[in-house]
């Protein structure tokens, strides 16, 4: 005979463990902290996995540039962490996750 409840409730208990990975996992990534790199490694970017910036490098060389130019490359150094940090994540949360596809933006719930 078929226990609607115990299926529902293994489900249940299923979707709850789940959900404790992903927020451990959501944890972890909020704690690395990556480097972009622009301009062949002229400006590093350090941000957080929360996207939060802790530091950046300008070569000594940049000095006489255009400051129009030191922006751009700031802002491709950031972009490249946030794209490193991203790739992270959904490399973590596929390896925890065993390849099963989530639902995009699951990881914000948490």
């Amino acid at each position: 005979m078929f226990n609607g409840m115990g299926g529902l409730g293994n489900i249940m208990k299923q979707a709850q463990m789940m959900q404790d990975k992903v927020k451990k996992i959501k944890e972890e990534i909020d704690k690395i902290e990556i480097e972009g790199q622009s301009g062949a490694g002229l400006v590093k970017v350090l941000v957080t996995g929360k996207h939060s910036v802790r530091k950046v490098t300008l070569d000594p060389s940049l000095k006489d540039e255009e400051l129009d130019m030191i922006e751009d490359l700031i802002a491709a150094a950031f972009n490249d962490a946030v794209n490193k940090i991203e790739a992270e994540s959904q490399q973590k949360m596929e390896k925890a996750t065993a390849g099963m596809p989530l639902p995009k933006g699951l990881m914000d719930m948490f």
